[in-house]
């Protein structure tokens, strides 16, 4: 089986104990952390992954480093070392925040621009285009991107927006040829 899909099932999992338990957010705010010391912290990985250590020191590792967890994230991250799937950690915490979102109506989406947007034009945009894909607002990323010359370009999941100016040129520049070819 996949790591992917084995992520996707513990995520799964969080999201509906989260629920059961009123403790949605709680949940995302401490796996936010957590992704954050997993990714800055190499020598956690390489420790959990490590075959010299037993699972028991893992385990206590986890419980003693994430005491100030709730209780279903430590028990989580215990067996997921008992099970040897330390791998899937960050990709299980991406899926449980997509699944929240996706729950809340809200979508992740890249804005390029060709310079930094201020937070009013990220709220705009937001505004603009989260009507458009069925939900209530976008986390929108800016992506400075000095290739598009002008205007913006947003790429919501699979669905891309563009009004840069370089698309437009794009465009044109296919008209043109199709109209050549006739």
């Amino acid at each position: 089986m996949s790591q992917s899909i084995i992520a996707k099932r513990y995520a799964d999992a969080l999201f509906q104990l989260g629920k059961e338990k009123s403790k949605l957010e709680q949940f995302e705010s401490e796996l936010q952390i957590l992704r954050d010391v997993y990714r800055s912290n190499k020598e956690i990985n390489t420790f959990l992954k490590h075959p010299r250590f037993s699972i028991e020191q893992k385990k206590k590792l986890v419980g003693d480093s994430f005491q100030s967890f709730s209780v279903e994230i430590v028990n989580t991250l215990k067996l997921i070392v008992e099970r040897h799937r330390e791998d899937i950690i960050v990709d299980m915490i991406d899926d449980y925040i997509e699944m929240l979102n996706d729950a809340k109506g809200i979508a992740n989406a890249d804005v390029y621009s060709v310079r930094e947007l201020s937070e009013a034009e990220k709220q705009r945009i937001s505004e603009t285009f989260a009507p458009k894909v069925g939900k209530q607002s976008l986390n929108l990323t800016n992506i400075v991107d000095p290739s598009i010359l002008g205007g913006l370009r947003l790429r919501v999941g699979n669905r891309i927006f563009d009004g840069s100016v370089s698309g437009k040129l794009r465009r044109i520049e296919r008209q043109l040829v199709s109209a050549n070819n006739r």
